[in-house]
């Protein structure tokens, strides 16, 4: 009976509106995933569907402003759902709106494929282990037909393979051997690759090299414990603990995902594709609310290999949108992923089935100290005179994996009012199998026995829509130039002049630049309306990012083709709704032809971008050439980029935080005692420090 009543509240809460969340912006509830995936049933029943994505279709920005600074009405509740039914081609894609559980919109896409999902990925490794054909390439290999339970793959998109387009589900399956369950499979690359149909869950077809290898005879190369202790005989002594500690607790406040800190309101959202999103980004500039940005997240990313030897060109995953750094994000551990005091959110998606599934403690919300925020001691009474204040930020973060890649993602905000990207790649590096006598050649490194791991880059696109200090905005490359005029000449007699040339982007193909590390490059992104009262300039943030490789991929290249995106460190174009992935809505196995994504966008470059919404597209990342010490286990390659203000505040903002410790000059002369507010800080070897 208890079960029978469970069944009936089910039903009956199902067939009711899900409760509001409290913001427009708060990701999908699991009660509203339930209500979505139950309805999207009733309208297909019948038919044999799965879910492959439910995620909130976020208001419209003129709607969503018109509700926040206008008095507007609340923008509607909608979702957005992609489907597979079994035996159609393709995928059909909708929104619900959850106020009236009714779907609203519906399509088939007959010509895509939809992303893969952690439970696409987890089915494979069982489907080629028992796959007969597989089985006779892993003997061929050398490992025997009774150990396939030691065959590991870690399964990727195919990218795009001619032989099959769109037509199928496909994944490529990167096969490896492990002698035991806890060893690292990548020393261990086997050198063929099997293509699975993720729906049908089989096995299509193997590609098999010319040159075969047998599996390597060495040790696998690890890394836990017990294979160091093993290796170098013990661990290094353990560190004395480095604790953060806030007795009083932290300075931010959250009311449900809108964050208030230091001046700097915003919502925090996630989802599937993205992960973090920060959205309504503000600033309380002493009473007057000044917006900065309507919605900044990583949008795509690509990690395109250097090996021209087939099948790795396919090896080019563009992780954000063939898996999404939501679906792929991991639970955060405290004191280990996330340390100090720490604030979590959990992340909400449907299973296959259309059941909700959380994420526990997906996204890490904590601050850190920053150092120096300033200080400044003069000479002039021995350094009596003088004012030191620390900085804290705020740090909003999430790590994925991708197959073999950890991505750690951090959003800073900083008490200068500058907003920072931090992301640090670990994980492991992807791997093929090099014979005993062959070298790894210009294409890759040999970082083991037998071991090949291949040059490839990460290249991310950031995706900002700026609303700096309002609507209308425009966009430049500020680059520093020594001065035109010659030594001696009226102008620049002593030869020593510079300046900044900043080139404000009139059209989209104006903005179709590259950073130049020569002159420094910057890019502005500023309110033309306004103008700062002493330096006469236009507020603005300016995008300071030197990571900025350019894509080696040929033009005309399947990389280039599907990343069309990445040939440029900016893209700047007209804001329009939806405009939010550029390499397209649905990537996997996308050919890269056709007008989409950023190559829609672009269009011919006629289009105006000046002094109007734009969305402002940043292309960043690494060239990366293996080395031994990235392996087995990559130490974490640091990438970062920065968005602070200029000529936004009318002097430095955090002149106003509390000081470490302050002397004025006056007091130095009065001889007035004063203690810095640290206690806690100590010399290493004697007695207490601060003191002045």
């Amino acid at each position: 009976m208890e079960r029978l009543r469970q069944i009936a509240s089910q039903a009956t809460a199902a067939s009711a509106a899900p409760p509001r969340p409290a913001h427009p912006l708060d990701p999908l509830s699991t009660a509203e995933i339930k209500a979505v995936t139950s309805t999207v049933k009733s309208y297909f029943a019948g038919k044999q569907i799965s879910f492959n994505t439910v995620t909130l279709r976020e208001p419209a920005r003129k709607a969503y402003i018109q509700w926040k600074e206008q008095g507007g009405p609340l923008p509607p509740r909608l979702a957005y759902y992609v489907i597979l039914e079994a035996g159609k081609p393709g995928v059909k894609e909708g929104l619900v709106d959850l106020a009236s559980l009714s779907v609203i919109e519906t399509r088939a896409l007959e010509t895509v494929q939809p992303i893969l999902t952690v439970e696409d990925l987890c089915a494979t490794e069982d489907v080629i282990r028992n796959d007969p054909a597989v089985i006779e390439q892993c003997v061929l290999s050398g490992i025997p037909a009774n150990e396939m339970h030691k065959v590991y793959c870690d399964p990727w998109t195919i990218g795009y393979d001619e032989r099959w387009g769109t037509g199928k589900r496909l994944q490529q399956a990167l096969v490896y051997y492990r002698s035991d369950e806890d060893d690292s499979q990548y020393s261990h690359p086997l050198d063929f690759c099997p293509i699975v149909d993720t729906e049908e869950k089989k096995v299509i077809f193997i590609d098999i090299p010319n040159r075969r290898r047998k599996v390597s005879k060495h040790k696998h190369a690890n890394f836990y414990p017990k294979h160091m202790i093993e290796k170098v005989g013990a661990m290094r002594p353990e560190a004395p603990p480095i604790n953060v500690t806030q007795p009083e607790g932290v300075s931010f406040k959250m009311t449900g995902n809108v964050m208030e800190w230091s001046n700097f309101k915003f919502h925090i959202g996630f989802n599937y594709r993205e992960g973090i999103v920060l959205s309504d980004v503000s600033y309380n500039d002493h009473g007057n609310v000044r917006p900065i940005f309507h919605r900044i997240s990583l949008s795509e990313m690509i990690v395109p290999y250097g090996s021209p030897e087939f099948p790795h060109q396919r090896k080019h995953a563009l992780d954000i949108g063939e898996y999404g750094a939501g679906y792929m994000t991991n639970p955060l551990s405290l004191g280990c992923d996330c340390k100090g005091v720490i604030h979590y959110l959990d992340a909400h998606f449907s299973d296959r089935a259309g059941d909700p599934i959380t994420v526990k403690n997906a996204v890490c919300i904590h601050e850190e100290d920053d150092g120096l925020l300033f200080k400044h001691s003069d000479f002039r009474d021995n350094f009596a005179t003088s004012i030191v204040t620390r900085a804290t930020k705020l740090v909003i973060s999430q790590i994925f994996t991708a197959a073999n890649y950890e991505y750690c993602l951090y959003w800073v905000f900083m008490q200068d009012g500058a907003i920072r990207l931090d992301i640090r790649l670990t994980g492991i590096l992807n791997t093929y199998i090099l014979g005993d006598d062959e070298e790894a050649g210009p294409w890759g490194t040999r970082v083991y026995p037998n071991v090949n791991a291949h040059n490839h880059q990460h290249l991310f696109s950031l995706r900002i829509d700026p609303r700096i200090d309002g609507d209308g905005n425009s966009a430049a490359a500020c680059d520093a130039k020594p001065s035109p005029y010659p030594l001696g000449s009226p102008e620049n007699m002593y030869g020593n002049a510079f300046y900044s040339e900043k080139t404000t982007f009139k059209t989209v193909k104006d903005s179709l630049t590259n950073y130049e590390s020569a002159t420094g490059r910057s890019w502005d992104i500023f309110n033309p309306n306004k103008v700062n009262p002493y330096s006469g300039k236009p507020p603005s943030y300016k995008l300071v990012s030197t990571q900025c490789p350019p894509l080696l991929a040929k033009e005309g290249s399947l990389v280039a083709k599907r990343a069309p995106w990445a040939s440029h460190s900016v893209n700047v174009v007209p804001y329009k709704d939806n405009r939010l992935y550029p390499s397209g809505d649905h990537v996997p196995q996308w050919s890269g032809d056709g007008v989409r994504g950023m190559r829609e966008w672009i269009g011919d470059g006629s289009e105006k971008i000046e002094n109007t919404d734009i969305l402002f597209f940043h292309t960043f990342g690494i060239t990366h050439f293996p080395a031994p010490e990235d392996f087995p286990l990559m130490p974490a390659e640091p990438i970062t980029l920065m968005l602070r203000p200029r000529h936004f505040f009318t002097e430095n903002p955090g002149l106003d935080i509390q000081p470490s410790y302050a002397m004025t000059t006056s007091e130095a002369k009065r001889a007035v005692h004063k203690e810095a507010k640290d206690k806690t800080s100590r010399l290493a070897f004697e007695g207490s420090c601060c003191g002045k």
